[in-house]
Formats: C-alpha cells, sequence, structure tokens
C-alpha cells in the first residue's frame, strides 16, 4: 500500500472519529456544529476526487480548533490531527 493511500485512509479515519465525537457533543453551538460537519462531509468527497479541493478548509479547521479548546479539548485536538493529515497529503 503507498504512502498516499495510508496517509488518506489515517484522515478517513480522524474524519469519522470528529464526525462521532461532534455527535456526541451537546454544547456545541448550532453554527460551529454545521460548519463542523460540512467541513468534514467536504473533506471527504474531496479524497475520492481531487484532493486539492480540500485545501480551503485548513484555515476554517484551524479557527474551529482554537474555539473548542477550552470546553471541548478532545475534538480540538482531533481537528489538528486532520490539519496535520492533510498537510502530509500536500493539501
Amino acid at each position: 500500500m503507498s504512502q498516499r493511500r495510508t496517509s488518506e485512509e489515517s484522515l478517513r479515519e480522524l474524519l469519522a472519529r470528529v464526525h462521532e465525537r461532534l455527535s456526541q457533543a451537546d454544547s456545541i453551538d448550532e453554527e460551529s456544529r454545521r460548519l463542523l460537519g460540512a467541513l468534514v462531509r467536504d473533506i471527504g468527497r474531496a479524497l475520492g476526487r481531487e484532493s486539492g479541493e480540500a485545501t480551503g478548509h485548513v484555515p476554517h479547521l484551524e479557527s474551529l480548533a482554537v474555539r473548542f479548546q477550552t470546553d471541548h479539548p478532545g475534538l480540538a485536538e482531533l481537528l489538528r490531527q486532520v490539519i496535520d493529515a492533510l498537510g502530509k497529503l500536500g493539501i
């Protein structure tokens, strides 16, 4: 298996974990929940197509990671892992 494929699979797993955490978190405001859900779906879809399509999402993910740091540190850490995985894929 190529390193890129392994990295893509790791990213898919991280996205699934973000989605799971998001569905379990009660105290996330609706706007953040909607934005994060849309970002996760868009990145997941972009992995099946041209990976450059996910590039514009990194600043939004960073912003959400900062926003979640205090109340949802686990989710913030997952977002940072997603950002790192995107970087490893050259996105």
